[in-house]
């Protein structure tokens, strides 16, 4: 019962992320991506602070951790989040989502620069694979872009600093509570927001009138995305495991994919749908060499058992 139950809660955490983008696309029709983060972290700190508090989870920081931190929310949610916005402000949300969801597979390269870890041949196929899925959802017929120039580099800015991100978090993971990483991080990211708001946006954002829809796509945003959605996913990787829990993640393009139908209409053709197959299958296979790990380690269990 148990078991299942953390299933439900991960499917909910990739649910909400993979809403994120659909709900990102409503208030980029109101505001712009500064103001969405911006406002989106102010609620999500908040929130992220008072659930530290209620559990006692609150913890003092070490001096020689304050430049990790910096630096990890300079990496996310600063750049990832300008990347990602933009990306959905300038393409779609289910190109973003489908680009976005390739970022493990890009990772072992940073990892094998920085930290010597081996890049396997299936880690080699699925870049390749995913690679290929996602030029043939950018480019036409005519090997011209079909997305804005701005949105596949904004998109590329997020894949580059997500996984500059992992490396940095996997340092503060070693001595702090996720929960507490995430909560300093935003605080820190609002921080950096702050200048870019009030020079840019902030005439904008008190012009502009405030309507349902907006108010319940960022309370969306902010309640769900940035703050349960980080909740739920710590707690599967608590109790299923990283690679287990992270197996999921292969849903969220499809969730954005099938909602970003229903709710913003968005239309695809064949070759589209086609290079989001490719790219979620390279990513799936991307994540299988802890698997083989597993089964190779259970064949040499029953061979010396022999």
């Amino acid at each position: 019962m148990k078991t299942i139950y953390t299933y439900l809660i991960v499917i909910l955490a990739m649910l909400f992320w993979g809403l994120t983008f659909v709900w990102s696309s409503i208030v980029f029709e109101y505001y712009s991506p500064i103001t969405t983060i911006f406002l989106r972290l102010v609620i999500s700190t908040a929130i992220m602070f008072v659930g530290l508090k209620v559990f006692n989870l609150i913890a003092p920081i070490r001096k020689e951790d304050y430049r990790l931190f910096l630096l990890s929310a300079l990496f996310n949610p600063f750049l990832y989040f300008l990347g990602e916005n933009y990306g959905i402000k300038y393409s779609s949300a289910t190109i973003s989502a489908v680009v976005i969801a390739a970022i493990p597979v890009f990772t072992p390269i940073i990892g094998y620069y920085f930290i010597r870890e081996k890049l396997s041949k299936v880690n080699i196929m699925g870049m390749v694979v995913s690679f290929s899925g996602i030029l043939l959802i950018l480019v036409d017929d005519d090997f011209s872009l079909n997305v804005h120039p701005v949105g596949v580099f904004a998109l590329s800015v997020a894949v580059v600093t997500a996984v500059g991100y992992a490396i940095v978090l996997k340092r503060l993971a070693e001595n702090y509570n996720a929960f507490l990483i995430i909560a300093v991080q935003n605080l820190i990211g609002i921080i950096y927001f702050l200048p870019l708001f009030l020079f840019f946006d902030l005439h904008d954002f008190l012009n502009i009138p405030v309507t349902s829809e907006l108010v319940v796509a960022m309370l969306e945003l902010a309640v769900f995305g940035s703050s349960l959605a980080f909740v739920f996913y710590a707690i599967g990787t608590r109790e299923l495991g990283v690679n287990k829990t992270n197996f999921f993640t292969n849903l969220i393009p499809v969730i954005t994919a099938v909602f970003a139908f229903f709710v913003l209409e968005e239309r695809f053709d064949f070759y589209k749908i086609l290079g989001m197959v490719i790219v979620i299958l390279g990513v799936i296979l991307s994540q299988l060499k802890q698997k083989m790990k597993i089964v190779n380690m259970y064949r040499f269990f029953w061979k010396f058992r022999k």
